[in-house]
């Protein structure tokens, strides 16, 4: 834990030297949108996954050195099987730069796993709100709001990451099982 806490100290000391960037401006947003406009035209599972990828490595990019450091730490250390120390960081990232949507999704991963779903759920709705088009975080967020008997609210997020990605099994399959329940059987 001193570790963390020295490399934590050096990281906010040396912050003025890395001033921390607008991490909204996170990639430019033409090619995210070329992204997702390709991710629109696929055929198939495969080719979506792929621009799914892409679009999640999108995500990541903070334009940050201070904020990517902290996030690669991050991920080392929950790899590393240290999710206290990857905690102790992505809150870390969520301070300096809470305008970092993917921050703010990993902190609701990590708050998820540790059965804290009021603090997840908050957590996907900054999320969302930084960035719309986390198709990701929209269906987790849906997914939550669903557990908890919000059944008119979720379909509505299932169908909003549909519509940014249409090859999302679970909120696909979700949707149509919401659809029957929240809005009956047609005529």
């Amino acid at each position: 834990m001193r570790i963390v806490t020295a490399f934590l100290i050096l990281v906010f000391c040396s912050g003025a030297a890395l001033a921390v960037q607008n991490p909204q401006a996170q990639h430019p947003a033409s090619e995210i949108d070329s992204l997702f406009a390709a991710l629109a035209k696929v055929d198939s599972e495969e080719e979506a996954r792929s621009i799914e990828d892409r679009i999640l490595t999108a995500f990541l990019k903070s334009d940050s050195p201070t904020v990517d450091l902290l996030m690669t730490h991050a991920a080392a250390a929950l790899h590393g099987g240290k999710a206290d120390v990857a905690k102790t960081l992505i809150a870390a990232v969520t301070r300096i730069a809470p305008d970092y949507a993917e921050g703010w999704h990993q902190r609701a991963e990590m708050q998820a796993e540790a059965g804290d779903d009021q603090g997840a759920m908050y957590c996907l709705e900054k999320t969302v709100t930084l960035n719309p088009r986390h198709f990701e975080a929209l269906t987790e967020l849906a997914s939550k709001v669903e557990e908890y008997g919000d059944k008119t609210a979720a379909l509505k997020l299932y169908r909003r990451a549909l519509a940014l990605d249409p090859f999302l099994e679970q909120a696909g399959q979700r949707v149509r099982a919401l659809e029957h329940e929240v809005e009956g059987q047609s005529l």
